[in-house]
């Protein structure tokens, strides 16, 4: 599993590039609470999170 590594820390928010979490490109999956998510980056450079 990839441990993507913070871009930047203010105000006790971590930051990430979302290309770290979305390694290959397509989609991450996301996990809370036993709840799967799905993240992916659209061809207009968009993010955009499913349940």
């Amino acid at each position: 599993m990839p441990r993507p590594s913070p871009v930047d820390r203010t105000a006790d928010t971590d930051t990430y590039d979302a290309r770290d979490l979305i390694r290959n490109g397509l989609k991450a999956d996301i996990v809370l609470d036993g709840q799967t998510y799905t993240l992916r980056i659209t061809r207009a450079g968009k993010l955009i999170l499913t349940k």
